[in-house]
């Protein structure tokens, strides 16, 4: 079942697939968005009133970060792994970000293409704390698309 009409997305049920390969127990994934320079130029008509345009410029790359509880995931790691030892042949995935309906059916994909680690931070641990042990990913992307 879809969303109904008047229905919005919610923010907890999402998914992230790498290759095609779902990446499990993810907490939460950061903004995403794609960034264009802007060319602002000046001219002088023909009875001398100046006049200024803008026009678009070089697309920027994208960079997003995961949180995630520090588990087993082992294709993920691998990922991170490939991708902070610099192999950039095998390091570069095209990855997607699924939003899901509230009865989790894919609703709606954004599409990350030639995306790779740049980062990987893990929290500090504090002795006595009751709290879960999690990763922050930053992942760069070269490309934005949204399906």
């Amino acid at each position: 079942m879809t969303l109904s009409q008047g229905d919005a997305l919610t923010t907890h049920n999402f998914g992230l697939q790498i290759d095609g390969v779902m990446v499990e127990h993810l907490h939460g994934v950061g903004e995403l968005g794609m960034e264009q320079d802007v060319i602002e130029y000046s001219q002088v008509t023909e009875n001398g009133l100046p006049i200024i345009k803008k026009m678009p410029g070089v697309k920027k790359a994208g960079e997003t970060t995961l949180t995630r509880g520090a588990n087993q995931s082992k294709e993920f790691d691998e990922w991170i792994e490939t991708s902070l030892r610099g192999d950039m042949a095998s390091a570069r995935k095209n990855a997607s970000i699924i939003y899901m309906d509230y009865q989790f059916n894919p609703v709606k994909r954004k599409h990350l293409r030639n995306a790779w680690c740049s980062k990987v931070v893990d929290p500090p641990v504090t002795a006595g704390e009751a709290a879960i042990m999690t990763q922050t990913v930053t992942i760069v992307y070269e490309e934005l698309v949204t399906e």
